[in-house]
């Protein structure tokens, strides 16, 4: 696994997620409990929650980096 964990993310600060080719820009706006967060994605404004975009697993590819 290449990047940050996702124990060091911050509220309010912009990242990159790569996972299985699918790439997402996102700012992160809500923690929820444990690992999970919500975020709003940067092209699209949608609102997502990290579990949604991680519950088929982390591929070869997977890698999230701050922006």
């Amino acid at each position: 696994m290449k990047g940050i964990s996702t124990d060091v993310i911050r509220l309010g600060k912009k990242y990159r997620l790569q996972n299985f080719g699918d790439v997402y820009e996102f700012e992160v706006i809500q923690f929820l409990q444990g690992e999970n967060f919500k975020f709003k994605d940067l092209s699209t404004l949608e609102i997502y929650e990290y579990k949604d975009l991680v519950e088929f697993g982390k591929g070869k590819d997977f890698e999230i980096v701050e922006i």
